[in-house]
């Protein structure tokens, strides 16, 4: 059961690695901040907590890649679509 969980802690620490490459701040600021988050917890024990913390990270997985999707999709309509406004 441990070493699953902590199966599950380091894919999700890679996964939200590799998804912080693009962080609009920065990838060395999401890095840094990704890395504090994880520390802050290091001590949690209980099965239960870590699944909470595991079930936010993978939210926090769905919001960065909705915040990539809107990225592209903003830059391919200002590209393919001209603004007759201005």
């Amino acid at each position: 059961m441990a070493s699953s969980l902590r199966r599950e802690v380091l894919n999700l620490y890679k996964n939200l690695l590799y998804l912080g490459r693009e962080y609009p701040k920065g990838a060395d600021y999401f890095r840094s901040r990704l890395k504090a988050a994880f520390l802050k917890n290091k001590d949690v024990k209980d099965p239960e907590k870590i699944k909470q913390l595991i079930a936010r990270g993978e939210f926090v997985i769905k919001e960065l890649e909705a915040l990539y999707f809107l990225r592209k999709y903003r830059a391919m309509k200002q590209r393919y679509y001209s603004d007759d406004n201005q």
